[in-house]
């Protein structure tokens, strides 16, 4: 069918889930084409969508993604990880205007939940956002930083008791309409995404819509003749496939299309750019000091992405392994940045699906994961996607990638907005950095007003949890965060305490951050056991 008539078959009150993270893997003919019907006839009306992540990436070049159902009457509850209001400005609107009820929801268990709504189960049993905004024995709802009502009226999650373990239980739901993408399909239906960097749960979104009696329509590419696909190449098979829209301006990432994402090619020059000397790579050497030979290591949006560059300039690239929870293995993940194609990884090992990978990150697979923050309180608590700056962020993948992980490694500056450093690469003088103005926005609260990261439940799981700053490094230990190093030349009761709304606890064996990560030239780290400098 053609997108326009295909998105007739979706109705007032319909449940819609739609895959897609940012630009990849993203149904865009569909969605323009169903938030074009409501323009035209203010149909279909109230929808529910489910959208495990953020879709859409552009709007300077007009509307992408979920943005087209930016319109009043079209949707009237969203489920979601995360949010942007640079991308998606109508649609983030809508929502803190409250003419949206939202839930938002870890992005794993949001993607896990899927599985029982296929399976047709009473819903999904998990552990993952206990003390976090998603608990409802907060007494808030998922959507918190929007709106907060009793959690009695919360139809979506509750706690419930197991064996003494407590846990959140969120019920199934009926899809009635799946709306994914692949690269191919043959005319029987089959979907491949063998042209694709992720593949973003869409043949779980399809199998939930197909067990509950719905519709799935699947954007592809380009059609091919039966029997041309591999069974090994079909992502989604036929029997679950109503509807194919040919869309052949379909685009693999907003950026140009890269084969080294999917395996077509392995390109012996991914992106690894030097990083200059300054507060981010201070910070990164700091983290990288954590790391052993062998480490499966989750990277966050942001300042994590420019880890491989590090990596790669120290010469122990190829003695870690990076995951980026959309589901590719290996290889180097690809930048970070609203115009770049994060998620994707050039030269992956493996690319499988996010679903799975995120029953991996719940179980502890992770060895280390290197993540920024928002705010990060005394007790340990850290919010990355509260209501701050006027907006609302939504946490995406935080909570999940930081449930079990072994090393939780939290990277930021100790303030932000405008803030000035001095940093001797020589070691000639007795100061490693120096504050030369502080940041306008203060980042360590006494208490934060949203939960993504629950210090003492990282403590009951006795993960190290580290909060890595340009001038000092805090330990979550018990009683709240702990100052455990202080780079040479930073004063603490001048240059630490009176940017904290509270005084913090500093360890018996208070030490200097290592010296060589303020130095210009490599560190000569070595990958062995651990990540020793040769100081």
């Amino acid at each position: 069918m053609s997108a326009q008539d295909a998105v007739d078959l979706v109705e007032s009150g319909d449940t819609v889930v739609i895959g897609g993270v940012i630009s990849m893997v993203t149904p865009e003919a569909t969605m323009r084409a169903l938030g074009h019907r409501f323009r035209r006839t203010g149909f279909p009306r109230d929808l529910t969508v489910i959208c495990p992540n953020r879709i859409g990436w552009s709007s300077e070049l007009g509307p992408h993604g979920l943005e087209h159902f930016a319109q009043k009457g079209m949707v009237k509850r969203l489920l979601t990880s995360t949010f942007s209001a640079k991308v998606s400005p109508e649609i983030v609107k809508l929502v803190m205007d409250g003419e949206i009820e939202t839930e938002v929801v870890p992005m794993g268990v949001l993607y896990r939940w899927l599985r029982e709504c296929t399976a047709r189960s009473p819903g999904l049993l998990s552990e993952v956002g206990i003390g976090t905004f998603f608990d409802p024995a907060k007494q808030i709802s998922a959507g918190a930083a929007i709106k907060q009502r009793d959690a009695s009226t919360r139809p979506f999650a509750k706690r419930v008791t197991i064996d003494k373990t407590e846990c959140i239980f969120m019920p199934s739901m009926r899809i009635d309409v799946a709306l994914i993408r692949g690269t191919a399909a043959d005319v029987d239906g089959n979907i491949s995404l063998i042209g694709e960097p992720i593949s973003s749960g869409v043949r779980q979104m399809a199998m939930a819509a197909k067990n509950s009696g719905g519709k799935v329509i699947a954007v592809v590419k380009t059609l091919t003749d039966r029997g041309t696909l591999h069974p090994r190449m079909v992502e989604v098979p036929g029997i679950l496939v109503d509807v194919v829209v040919v869309d052949n301006q379909a685009i693999q990432t907003q950026c140009p299309y890269e084969p080294a994402f999917t395996g077509e090619v392995r390109t012996p020059t991914p992106p690894l750019p030097r990083m200059p000397m300054g507060c981010q790579k201070v910070i990164l050497r700091r983290a990288a000091l954590e790391l052993a030979k062998g480490d499966i290591v989750n990277l966050g949006f942001g300042m994590g992405t420019q880890l491989p560059g590090l990596a790669d300039e120290e010469g122990f690239l190829n003695d870690i392994v990076f995951s980026v929870e959309h589901g590719a293995i290996g290889g180097v993940p690809a930048p970070g940045g609203f115009n770049g194609a994060f998620g994707a990884h050039y030269n992956p090992q493996a690319i499988i699906d996010g679903i799975d990978l995120f029953d991996f990150y719940h179980g502890g697979g992770l060895n280390a994961a290197v993540l920024g923050f928002a705010e990060v309180d005394a007790l340990g608590n850290v919010n990355v996607g509260g209501n701050y700056s006027g907006s609302i962020r939504g946490p995406g993948g935080f909570i999940d990638i930081t449930h079990r992980t072994g090393k939780v490694l939290i990277c930021g500056t100790l303030t932000s907005g405008g803030l000035e450093v001095q940093i001797d690469g020589t070691g000639e003088t007795e100061a490693d950095i120096r504050v030369k103005q502080e940041g306008r926005h203060r980042k360590f609260p006494r208490q934060v007003d949203h939960i993504d990261l629950y210090g003492a439940g990282s403590l009951e799981r006795a993960q190290r949890v580290l909060i890595i700053t340009e001038r000092c490094v805090f330990e979550l230990r018990k009683g709240g965060i702990t100052l455990i190093e202080v780079a040479r030349g930073v004063d603490v009761s001048k240059d630490i305490k009176p940017q904290l709304d509270f005084d913090p606890r500093i360890a018996d064996e208070l030490r200097p951050m290592p010296p060589a990560i303020f130095r210009d030239g490599h560190m000569q780290l070595a990958l062995k056991d651990k990540l020793v400098p040769e100081l």
